[in-house]
């Protein structure tokens, strides 16, 4: 069904998270943290994947246990929707362009957690988000997936625009990596029959 529901309760975190491959961009997203919102968003819409998130956290503290947390279970819903990964592409890159920003995100479903994070983001916060959290969000996600991550900015002097990009570039490299090439529909994607 490549779906996926995780629920995860911590006393930092209550977080509820439905990812659905397969729903083309449908999302419903309230983290209490209005950025993080928006990202998720536009990840949602970029990479046509369904995604309902849900998440009470200690924002009262900051959003960094929000933001983390989150993208552990995001994590978590990946490899449970895509199961042993199966005939999936396994390796996706986009190069995106917002405004002045231009980033680069290209990526290897493996099984192994490796984040290459070439970003310099010039303002310590977008709004009341603080801009260190992405790199946090990536690593969570990396880790509980077991995700090789690379991003690589070529251009941009706006942090809106940077984290923009990188959100939208992810959202459509996962869709590239995560589809079914109907050529390699009952295979798994590695030469070692299991990733």
């Amino acid at each position: 069904m490549r779906q996926s529901k995780i629920e995860r309760n911590t006393r930092e975190t209550q977080i509820s998270l439905a990812l659905d491959l397969e729903q083309s961009g449908t999302c419903n997203i309230d983290t209490g943290c209005g950025f993080l919102n928006h990202m998720l968003e536009l990840f949602s819409r970029h990479g046509h994947f369904g995604l309902e998130v849900t998440c009470n956290g200690d924002t009262d503290v900051d959003d960094h246990h929000t933001v983390e947390d989150i993208g552990i279970v995001l994590g978590q819903a990946f490899s449970e929707a895509l199961g042993d990964k199966r005939g999936i592409n396994r390796y996706g890159s986009f190069l995106l362009p917002m405004d002045e920003a231009l980033v680069l995100c290209a990526l290897d479903i493996s099984g192994r957690c490796c984040l290459n994070y070439d970003v310099q983001i010039p303002t310590a916060k977008v709004g009341t988000f603080d801009t260190e959290l992405v790199e946090e969000f990536m690593n969570a996600l990396c880790r509980s997936m077991g995700l090789t991550l690379h991003f690589k900015q070529l251009a941009g002097t706006n942090s809106h625009h940077i984290i923009e990009a990188m959100f939208k570039a992810l959202g459509r490299a996962l869709d590239q990596a995560t589809s079914i090439d109907s050529r390699y529909a009952n295979e798994i994607p590695s030469t070692k029959g299991v990733l």
